[in-house]
């Protein structure tokens, strides 16, 4: 089969044969992929900022966000048959350790990450398990939703955490309104009755925000802080969502948050620079967030399925990786870009 392997950091993928993955365990599923999207972390992978967290061996398949059709399953397997539509949980998890027991399974402590530390989707086929497969509603396509498998679902994690302390009338700022944070919008105008605000430094993509749910939009233009402060009667926001998380983003972040905010780090890339007397003066609060669990995508996949969150898509043919790569890379895919093998 066709696959798209990392041969070396800082060097371009390359296209190749490998064997198709075989079902080597009773709870194996393999899945012909249907859609794998292509996020930012790819870039950070080759890169080398993952080399020595993941231990990755190279040559390996990339690709962390995937969907497509059951192609064959272990003889364990009872909840999904070939043919099903399915979008996979990023993780392959033990289900048998404290965390995934109590259904926080994205912190599973024998946990594999296709695309990351293992094969990924950016390929014809891929092995993965029972635990990991979510079937999807049979209106959905999965080449229209295999980037909810990570970026909605990164997303969604952040904004149901922070759905949970926003009463109705706060505020929320998003900090970026690319492939994760255009998901991240539509979904607290699902679960929330926040008001929203969006910062973006790229004017179309302020104005897509605009156009699914976001209260106000922003153009970060060097006033972005005093506008959002204006917009909060001086006090700064409740609740601060970055996906951003360089380029300056955390600093602005950290100066629209209001006494006692939640700061939802999503995006990563530098260092966050705050004075301890600053959080303990204020009791403001820093949280990070990592992908999210099987429960939360499921939810995520219901409120795909009732429309609420709809994924904005550049779709490229698999062979066209690269350039795929270089679009996001320039920042020229708005919403995400999806490999269709």
């Amino acid at each position: 089969m066709r696959a798209v392997q990392v041969i070396g950091y800082h060097t371009k993928l390359q296209l190749t044969e490998i064997p198709e993955p075989k079902i080597t365990g009773p709870l194996d599923v393999i899945v012909r992929v249907g859609g794998a999207g292509v996020c930012r972390t790819d870039l950070h992978i080759l890169e080398g900022q993952w080399a020595e967290k993941s231990g990755v061996r190279l040559p390996y398949t990339i690709g962390h966000e995937n969907a497509g059709w059951v192609h064959a399953v272990g003889d364990a397997v009872t909840h999904v048959s070939v043919g099903d539509k399915v979008i996979l949980h990023p993780l392959i998890t033990c289900g048998l350790c404290r965390a995934c027991r109590s259904g926080d399974d994205v912190h599973c402590e024998a946990s594999s990450f296709p695309g990351i530390d293992t094969d990924g989707g950016y390929a014809d086929y891929l092995r993965t398990t029972a635990r990991s497969v979510v079937r999807i509603d049979d209106r959905l396509e999965p080449a229209d939703v295999a980037a909810l498998a990570d970026a909605g679902l990164t997303a969604y994690h952040a904004a149901a955490k922070a759905a949970r302390t926003l009463r109705p009338g706060a505020v929320c700022v998003l900090i970026g309104a690319g492939g994760l944070g255009h998901i991240g919008i539509q979904v607290l105008k699902a679960i929330s009755a926040a008001t929203l605000i969006v910062v973006d430094r790229n004017q179309a993509a302020v104005d897509l925000a605009v156009q699914i749910g976001a209260d106000h939009g922003i153009v970060a233009d060097g006033t972005q802080i005093e506008q959002v402060r204006a917009l909060t009667g001086g006090a700064g926001a409740e609740a601060v969502i970055d996906f951003v998380g360089e380029g300056g983003a955390t600093a602005d972040g950290v100066a629209m948050l209001r006494r006692a905010g939640n700061y939802y780090v999503v995006g990563y890339g530098e260092n966050l620079d705050v004075p301890t007397i600053d959080i303990i003066s204020t009791e403001i609060n820093f949280i990070g967030n990592l992908v999210g669990s099987y429960n939360d995508l499921q939810d995520l996949m219901e409120l795909a399925a009732q429309g609420k969150v709809a994924l904005h898509t550049t779709k490229y043919p698999l062979e066209d990786f690269q350039q795929a790569l270089d679009d996001l890379d320039h920042g020229r895919v708005r919403g995400r870009a999806i490999l269709i093998p």
